[in-house]
């Protein structure tokens, strides 16, 4: 029997079915997208492949992959009825070849549990659109970043990054092994850059050469005359605060000290007259002691309060001079921050990187020589690293066109040329190299660049020959080819079917075919069927065992005779 999943209305079933540790998309859940109302996908190892009749909904799988890898959301999608549509991908994170770990850290995401790697996408009719990676809430370009890492999608019409020079040459480096070497050869494009742009800031005329040293000298002495200290500005604003309120102050604490001690009716003076009334009610009531205690206290307290108060009255400083002094520099701070930073450590570092570009200015002459002697030093690495780049591209060629021509007789271009023409360009971060993947598919033509290819078909097949032999080098774990063998029949089917299973051999694959020859090929088949129930119409998606599996073959050759279901069975075998 076959394993079926079915979409339900009702909450959904899933299939669970099993998966060795070379799976690296292992779980995909879709809920309320399109037909689908809920499903949870268990994906095999290997090669996987979806058929059936055109519109039963096989691009379903292909768009919400799109969307939890982090393309742009289109609420239309979202099911007739429902307020909001939900897609999870969940990958085996052991086997993937990224730097999972540091880009989970710098992104403020939770680590991967029980090594699975868990993207999760939501958006509603409202406009309301969330993504989450392993529970955490994150961007949508987060989501697209890291989808790009771990998914490569490739439908009828993605074949133009093939025609882009610098993805051209990343796919030889990849093939040659550079990668490094290209990396290091960028960090020294980067470090000139570093010093032209240190260059260019000394490059000034005459007269913005004297603008530059007059306002960085202004700038530099004004801060450093200042003598500031980052943790002053309260302590100077209490002080003024204190300073400019010392008569109230006075007054008022000498008040304080009045009512508590310095007339008659003062509270000192009735705690006396307390204080001996409750001496006579203790020697009547013996009982009364606590009362006695409790006045003590009070007293000690009053009279604590009046010797603070005294202590406090005694340093409060009524002096117009010293106010004038605070004043003053407390109004230097703010001009200060007003001009250079929003706190005292910004100025104070304001003013540091002030000193240092006064000092470059005023040694231009000298620091000009040795930027120049530190620039010549580092064009001659680049020339010398450059070439050494070069020379190894021009080693890989041959052997990338030779690659890629065979594969390409495999799938029906038996007299075909696939070179790479190598020609001097401006220095860049990827060398001093251009590169154009030309192609002539028939004999007698000269070879073309891939971008003056119109037949899709054509594209297709030189996109198939070149990941089929990328494959070892490729770090992307899991390609999905959404109909690339459009325009394709025959035996390129058969070829293109061979490809696919060849590179299922370094990498998961998942693909959707109108091909039997292609769906032969694959590890796992599933077939997706459209069909109504309880009035609303929904799709089925089913793991296909060997006897369906034949059954849906034939169903792709034209039909269910004899005849097809044989020619099924020697296409499986």
């Amino acid at each position: 029997m076959s394993n079926t999943i079915f979409f339900l209305p009702n909450g959904g079933v899933t299939a669970k079915f099993s998966a060795d540790k070379s799976t690296m998309l292992t779980t995909l859940r879709i809920k309320n997208l399109a037909l689908v109302s809920d499903l949870t996908l268990e994906l095999q190892p290997g090669c996987n492949v979806i058929t059936g009749e055109t519109g039963a909904g096989k691009s379903i799988i292909i768009g919400a992959l799109n969307l939890v890898l982090g393309e742009r959301a289109d609420r239309t999608l979202i099911r007739s009825g429902e307020e909001s549509c939900s897609v999870e991908a969940v990958f085996d994170a052991k086997k993937l070849h990224a730097p999972l770990k540091s880009f989970l850290e710098e992104n403020g995401l939770e680590p991967c549990e029980e090594n699975q790697l868990v993207l999760k996408r939501n958006f509603s009719a409202s406009g309301t659109n969330r993504q989450f990676i392993n529970g955490s809430a994150t961007t949508l370009a987060t989501l697209a970043a890291i989808g790009e890492s771990l998914v490569d999608m490739h439908g009828p019409h993605d074949h133009q990054s093939l025609l882009h020079a610098g993805k051209q040459l990343l796919i030889l480096d990849a093939l040659g092994g550079l990668a490094k070497t290209r990396e290091e050869f960028g960090e020294l494009v980067r470090r000139r850059a570093v010093l032209e742009n240190e260059k260019s800031a000394l490059i000034l005329d005459e007269k913005t050469y004297a603008q530059q040293l007059d306002l960085l000298r202004f700038q530099v002495q004004e801060i450093s005359t200042a003598r500031l200290n980052p943790d002053e500005e309260k302590s100077v604003e209490e002080e003024f605060n204190r300073s400019s309120n010392a008569a109230k102050l006075l007054q008022l604490s000498q008040t304080a000290i009045d009512a508590l001690s310095e007339n008659e009716n003062s509270l000192l003076t009735q705690s006396g007259v307390i204080g001996r009334v409750l001496a006579e009610l203790q020697r009547v009531d013996a009982g009364a002691e606590n009362l006695v205690a409790l006045h003590a206290q009070a007293g000690e307290t009053l009279r604590e309060l009046q010797t603070e108060l005294s202590r406090y009255a005694d340093k409060v400083d009524v002096d117009p001079a010293r106010l004038a002094e605070v004043e003053e520099r407390l109004n230097l701070i703010h001009s200060l921050k007003r001009k250079y930073g929003t706190t005292l450590a910004e100025v104070i570092a304001f003013g540091d990187e002030a000193k240092q570009k006064l000092s470059a200015l005023e040694s231009r002459d000298e620091e000009l020589a040795r930027l120049k002697a530190a620039m010549e030093k580092l064009d001659s690495e680049i020339m010398s690293e450059g070439k050494k780049l070069s020379t190894a591209r021009k080693k890989i060629i041959p052997q990338l066109a030779k690659a890629v021509s065979k594969q390409l007789e495999d799938l029906g271009f038996k007299q075909s040329k696939f070179d790479v023409a190598i020609s001097a360009a401006e220095m860049s971060s990827s060398g001093l190299d251009a590169i154009e993947f030309q192609f002539a598919p028939n004999p007698g033509e000269p070879a073309k660049p891939l971008r003056a290819i119109a037949s899709s078909g054509e594209m297709a097949r030189v996109m198939l020959a070149l990941k089929t032999v990328l494959a070892a080098e490729d770090e992307i774990p899991v390609l999905v080819f959404d109909e690339v063998d459009a325009n394709v029949g025959g035996e390129t089917a058969n070829a293109v079917g061979e490809k696919m299973r060849q590179i299922a051999a370094k990498r998961q694959v998942f693909c959707i075919t109108h091909l039997p020859q292609v769906a032969s090929a694959a590890d796992a088949h599933y077939v997706v069927t459209k069909l109504v129930k309880n009035g609303r119409t929904i799709s089925e998606i089913t793991l296909l065992d060997k006897k369906t599996r034949v059954t849906e073959l034939a169903r792709m050759l034209g039909g269910q005779t004899a005849a097809a279901r044989k020619h099924a069975e020697a296409l499986l075998k």
